[in-house]
């Protein structure tokens, strides 16, 4: 059954109407897993020799596993957002005399090949190798892979039992940050408690039965979950809760967009997907601590201004790149309406820039590394609303992908294309080239002002940009309601 099942998934892959739409962001998406892999598999080599040399005194794989704690909790709450569960079209086949537990199985099993699972065997196991040839005894490495197996696959299904509840994530990112603290200021001995268990599965193989016992358990929680509710039935079952609303009465202050305004962040907090992108773009106010925490990054390098750019201006890229895919499901309406196109995109961009300043004040924190770093902030999110705002606007004239917001959430595809690669260009790679250039040949001082300027220039000429925007979304009107249409894109 499962070979059937496989054969009937490649074939559904092969006909699809939107392949030959999407196979050049399929092959990208390809290219870039394969690099990741190859990256994981490179430093998966070569970190022992790397803590050898660190920290000389100390054991590298126990070094490791100081470490494997942070892993599992930063692993479950990435997952949340990245990893969905995966689905086959069970309908036609729930009226075939086939066992629905044949299907739970296969959908679980599939799920055990997953290429975020890939990622991390691709790093310990040729970790593993090292251990043999510098004389680990092989049969507890031997178990010690499985053990690291075990807790992957836990991960795994764990992931899609907390993915159903957006309080497990609080709660997930919660212990993450309070094990970071407790360890930080040196309240609680977090990574020698970590250390200690994840070394065990190396001194005793005994166990590396723990891990893989939990991932069975996980795995037999999710097919009781998924067996109890493959029926046609549960499909036409209707969901009956108290109607809430919310009027939105302060978005009137707006004028003419505050219907536009209302219907966003209806649409931002009534579904998974952008909701997601809230979350994910409040938790990137802390990538800062990614870069500022190292030496190797003077304030002449173009990556603290990819910091800026990023931190600053995150949700214009994770809900901006998509406009206006997110009104797939009412466009051709909307179009349809006597309704002023440039008010729509007024509101989108007055939403994104508000956005921006709000993860400029979750910025400022980091002053503590010195005003250099709130400068390059201030100037980034200021270039952000003066010029890559209006950029990510233009580049929404040539979406044309539907985004359907009953599906999946982050790690959903739908909507993607090569524009969403192709923006990152001018979104980074402009504001990284200024700022390299003029810090390196004039002074810092400099490149800041410049990076102020065309953020000033940009938001000072907004109404000439708005209508030639204006203008490339009428133009392309009529097609991106034909891609809206599609189901299948």
């Amino acid at each position: 059954m499962f070979k059937s099942f496989s054969r009937l998934q490649w074939k559904s892959f092969f006909r699809s109407s939107s392949l030959g739409k999407s196979l050049g962001v399929k092959l990208m998406m390809g290219f870039f897993a394969l690099y990741f892999l190859a990256m994981l598999s490179v430093l998966g080599s070569t970190l022992f020799f790397a803590l050898e040399k660190i920290f000389p005194d100390t054991d590298p794989l126990a070094t490791l596993s100081q470490y494997l704690g942070y892993w599992v909790l930063a692993e479950l709450f990435l997952r949340y957002f990245m990893q969905k569960l995966p689905v086959m079209d069970i309908k036609p086949f729930l009226v075939l005399p086939i066992q629905k537990s044949s299907i739970a199985h296969y959908i679980l099993g599939r799920s055990a090949v997953s290429f975020y699972n890939f990622l991390a065997l691709f790093f310990f196991v040729p970790f593993g190798v090292v251990l043999l040839i510098k004389g680990y005894v092989f049969l507890n490495v031997f178990f010690w892979i499985l053990g690291i197996i075990g807790v992957v696959l836990s991960i795994n299904y764990i992931n899609f039992i907390i993915n159903k509840s957006d309080k497990a994530l609080i709660v997930v990112g919660t212990l993450l940050l309070a094990c970071y603290g407790f360890d930080y200021f040196q309240l609680l001995p977090i990574r020698a408690y970590a250390g200690g268990l994840f070394y065990a599965l190396y001194e005793n193989p005994f166990y590396a039965m723990l891990p893989l016992g939990l991932a069975v358990l996980s795995y037999f929680v999710n097919y009781s979950y998924l067996r109890k509710r493959i029926f046609l039935d549960v499909s036409l079952k209707k969901k009956t809760a108290e109607a809430s609303s919310s009027e939105l009465a302060w978005t009137r202050r707006f004028g003419a967009i505050a219907p536009f305004l209302q219907l966003d962040l209806k649409l931002i907090w009534r579904n998974k997907r952008t909701r997601s992108q809230v979350f994910v773009s409040l938790g990137m106010a802390f990538y800062g601590l990614v870069f500022y925490t190292m030496e190797d990054f003077g304030m002449q390098s173009g990556m603290l201004v990819f910091v800026g750019i990023f931190m600053t201006g995150v949700f214009l890229m994770n809900f901006g790149q998509f406009i206006p895919a997110w009104d797939s499901a009412y466009y051709s309406m909307m179009m349809s309406q006597n309704i002023p196109l440039r008010k729509y995109l007024e509101s989108k961009a007055a939403l994104i820039s508000v956005s921006i300043g709000i993860m400029f004040l979750l910025s400022i924190p980091y002053v503590y590394f010195g005003w250099d770093s709130l400068a390059i902030n201030f100037s980034c999110a200021l270039y952000n609303l003066g010029v890559n705002v209006p950029v990510i606007l233009f580049f929404g004239s040539m979406n044309k992908k539907r985004i359907d917001l009953t599906k999946s959430a982050l790690s959903n595809m739908q909507g993607t294309s090569a524009t969403q690669f192709l923006v990152a260009l001018p979104l980074f790679g402009m504001p990284m080239a200024i700022y390299g250039l003029l810090s390196f040949f004039i002074s810092f001082e400099a490149a800041i002002i410049a990076l102020c300027l065309l953020g000033i220039i940009g938001f000072a000429l907004r109404n000439i940009w708005l209508n030639q925007i204006t203008k490339a979304y009428r133009k392309k009107k009529y097609v991106m309601i034909a891609g809206f249409k599609e189901r299948n894109s």
